[in-house]
Formats: structure tokens, C-alpha cells, sequence
């Protein structure tokens, strides 16, 4: 693995609206689809960020194209819609994509601190899936780091910095006497967790129902806080008793539909989906308000421009940590190459046999070996040293001891 081979392909809330976003969004099985066709093509390392934000793909590669067609593959997008809203991105600059996706600087709601467990839940995925090498890991890792030091070193992650957080302050600025209200929160993945609570804490709210298409897990979740669980079956009553509905399920489809919906008073629905799981032909029901997670994206709290003016100190970070990893994944491939010198230094045979000898008979094999040691971190020193003259030294190395191809890193 080396800097220059490595993409990112994508779409985001930045190139795609909502719906477009959704035809490129992968579900389970998409997904584990697309890891097969990876392996088949011998892809060693590939991670995917799958989230309400963005889908993307990033992997060392030959080209762009390979994840571009992997994507397409394996959603409901296509190549000719992809190069209209997506984006590909190679070597430092997919690196520093990266990074800052993973730090919320990329975030429809900046310094969203929820973005990282998606991408720790795509490694461990990539994981199982045997497609998180040293190199991937390593990079994963340097991502995660950088979240960290960024959310404890500055105040760019407080306030409104995750969707559950801001549909809630949403419901709190425009619907009056929340308390007093019935509210139904309908799917209950990530999102939905998050939402309900953030509803419990923040609404003083004793008229929170669940209903999920799993009874199982609402009845679980509501184990842990002061709210109501009713069957899915009875999804179509609930709404009707209803002030609030929030949306949060998973589906490739909508699953709120105009024949769910007969109410005579105000129905906020706030749809948290992506793809889009409220039907468009509820928008124009009398008494219902939809509001969609990109519109819920570009309410700013009370707390924004101050978290936006620790961006650059945020970004000092980033670079120092990903630059850490760029030296690293640089000096990596140079591994094989001083391996195979310690080899060689230690396991040369005939034509130094009396040297050799006399060594093994004055230290002994094993000092033979912190002998070779020593010689080959001097060099390593070099190289970090130098890189600049590190491709000369490295080439030099094998031409003088002679060392066998097979060992040496690939260009």
C-alpha cells in the first residue's frame, strides 16, 4: 500500500440532494454483496461509510473507476448519475476527505460527533468481511485519534452536533406545550435511539410512544427510559392520536403513506430516513407538516459560531495526526526491502562462510543478530530521515547485497 494509490468515491449532502443521496445508499445486503465482489477482485483493503449523509468508498485500487463501478453495482445509482453527483478523490487528498469526515468537519451539522461510530461499525465490517489490512487499520485508527483529541481539545462538538439532537431542538422551538403532547417515534436504529433519548431528556415528555417493526428491540429500549411501546400493527391509530411523528426506520421504501394518515389537528412528521421514508403525496395532506433531515441539517443552535471559530485549531490537529500516518504508510513500503537486507545479512552462506565463522565463534548466532539488527534500524533512521533520497538508498541496498526480488516492495 502506498499514498499514491489510494481513492475515495462518493456522493454526500454537499453534491446530492436527499433523493439522489438515497439511490446510491446501500442496505445489508447491498452491502455485503459489494464486499464479495471486492474480494473476487482482489481489493485488499476497502472501507464504506454508509449513513444518512453520505455513502462512500475508500480503498487502495488501480483506479478511481473500480469503486466507482462497485458502487453503482450494488445500489440503485448508476455510472452516468453517479458522474453527475458524485466525486472521486485520490492520494493525500482522499486521505485528508477522510479525516475530515471523521472528524465532523465535513458534517451537514458541524462537529458531529455521531459520524465515528459509523466509521469504527464500516471497519469492523471491512473486518469480518477480510477487508481491513495493517494498512486500513492503521489509518482507521489515525481517524479515530484525531476525533478524539479534536472533541477534547476543542468545543467544536457542543451544541446541536448530531441529527437526533437537532430534530429534537426542532420540535422544542415549534411545537408549544411539548410536554403535553403525544409523541410516536417510528423505527428505532441508530437514529431513532439517539432521538428517543434526547426526547426523554429534553422534553419532560411522559407521552413517548415506540413502535418498531421488531417489538423486541422498542420493548428493550423502553426498559431504559420512561416511554410507551405499542405493536407495529398498530402503527395507523397511533399516528392518528398523534401531535409529533418522527420517522427513523431503515427501509429502502416509505413507510409512511397518505392511507396511514386521518387526522383533523396538527401532525408534525419529521422524516430522519434516508432513502426518504415519508411518501411525497403526504406533503400535501390539510394539517400535516414534513420536515426533512437536509432541512433539519441547516438549523443552526445558538452555539454555532462559537464551535465554528474552533475549526482552525481543529484542523491543526487533523494535519498533525494525518501527517503522522502519511510519513508511516510512506516509509511502510520499504518493510520487504530491509527485511530482506537483515535476512541477508543474517543467512549469507558461502561466500562469506569465513566471516561468518569467526563471528558465530567470537558472539554467538544470536549476537549475530543484534548485530544485523543494529544496521538495519540505522538505515530505517535514514530513510525516515532522507525520504527524499529513500527510493536511491533502498534501490542501492539491492543491488549491492543482491537481494531477491520477490521481497522488495511493488512501485
Amino acid at each position: 500500500m502506498d499514498v499514491h494509490h489510494f481513492f475515495a468515491v462518493g456522493v454526500s449532502y454537499k453534491t446530492a440532494n436527499i433523493d439522489f443521496r438515497g439511490r446510491f445508499s446501500l442496505n445489508d445486503s447491498q452491502l455485503h454483496a459489494l464486499f464479495l465482489e471486492a474480494k473476487s477482485l482482489d481489493i485488499k483493503d476497502l472501507l464504506v461509510i454508509n449513513t444518512c449523509n453520505r455513502t462512500e468508498l475508500y480503498a487502495w485500487v488501480k483506479d478511481a473507476e473500480q469503486l466507482v463501478n462497485l458502487l453503482c453495482n450494488h445500489s440503485d445509482g448508476d455510472t452516468a448519475f453517479f458522474n453527475q453527483v458524485g466525486y472521486t478523490l485520490q492520494n493525500e487528498v482522499g486521505f485528508n476527505h477522510l479525516f475530515r469526515v471523521g472528524t465532523g468537519l465535513e458534517s451537514q451539522i458541524l462537529g458531529d460527533f455521531e459520524i465515528i461510530g459509523q466509521i469504527k461499525k464500516g471497519f469492523y465490517r471491512s473486518k469480518k468481511m477480510g477487508l481491513a489490512g495493517g494498512s486500513m487499520e492503521r489509518l482507521t485508527n489515525a481517524v479515530i485519534q484525531a476525533s478524539k483529541r479534536i472533541k477534547t481539545e476543542t468545543e467544536i462538538s457542543s451544541g446541536a452536533t448530531s441529527v437526533a439532537f437537532a430534530s429534537v431542538q426542532y420540535i422544542l422551538q415549534n411545537v408549544e406545550a411539548i410536554s403535553q403532547k403525544n409523541i410516536l417515534l417510528f423505527g428505532l436504529g441508530k437514529i431513532g435511539r439517539n432521538t428517543c433519548e434526547n426526547l426523554v431528556k429534553h422534553t419532560q415528555n411522559d407521552h413517548i410512544v415506540l413502535i418498531n417493526r421488531t417489538q423486541e428491540r422498542a420493548e428493550k429500549i423502553a426498559g431504559k427510559f420512561p416511554v410507551h411501546v405499542k405493536p407495529y400493527g398498530a402503527l395507523t391509530s397511533a399516528i392518528h392520536e398523534s401531535d409529533v411523528l418522527i420517522v427513523a426506520t431503515g427501509a429502502q421504501n416509505p413507510t409512511i403513506t397518505s392511507d396511514l394518515i386521518h387526522t383533523t389537528k396538527p401532525l408534525l412528521i419529521l422524516d430522519l430516513s434516508i432513502p426518504r421514508n415519508v411518501s411525497s403525496e403526504v406533503h400535501g395532506l390539510d394539517h400535516v407538516q414534513v420536515v426533512h433531515l437536509d432541512e433539519l441539517s441547516q438549523i443552526t443552535d445558538a452555539t454555532f459560531e462559537k464551535r465554528k471559530k474552533f475549526i482552525p485549531k481543529a484542523e491543526v490537529i487533523l494535519e498533525e495526526i494525518k501527517s503522522e500516518f502519511i510519513v508511516w504508510l510512506k516509509h511502510r513500503k520499504y518493510i520487504p526491502a530491509l527485511n530482506a537486507f537483515k535476512e541477508k545479512i543474517v543467512l549469507s552462506k558461502k561466500e562469506k562462510q569465513e566471516i561468518e565463522n569467526y563471528v558465530n565463534h567470537c558472539f554467538g548466532f544470536q549476537r549475530k543478530q543484534q548485530i544485523a539488527q543494529k544496521i538495519t534500524g540505522q538505515i530505517a533512521a535514514y530513510l525516515r530521515e532522507n525520504p527524499h533520497q529513500a527510493e536511491e538508498t533502498v534501490e542501492l541496498i539491492t543491488e549491492i547485497f543482491q537481494l531477491e526480488s520477490e521481497k522488495l516492495p511493488q512501485k
